[in-house]
């Protein structure tokens, strides 16, 4: 249990964090759907316009720096490949 006020007041600000990142991924992983749903679908001009919305999602730190250009790398080589 926390005892001093700042350990009181980290939680609580983790607690927020928590949700607001659960979102952002949420967005994240729903963002990337659309761009490999399009990629299936073999619309090269809707996968390459997903995948100019998911980018800046997924750049915004919540996923780590590298994870985030990994999927960006690949899902722009997938889009490429149509």
């Amino acid at each position: 249990m926390a005892n001093t006020p700042q350990a009181r007041k980290r939680i609580r600000r983790n607690e927020r964090r928590a949700l607001i990142n659960t979102n952002r991924m949420s967005r994240i992983r729903t963002f990337v759907k659309k761009v490999e749903s399009a990629i299936a679908g073999g619309d090269k001009t809707a996968a390459s316009a997903a995948l100019k919305e998911a980018q800046p999602e997924l750049a915004r730190g919540v996923l780590h720096k590298n994870t985030a250009a990994r999927k960006m790398s690949r899902l722009t080589k997938r889009v490429s490949a149509l």
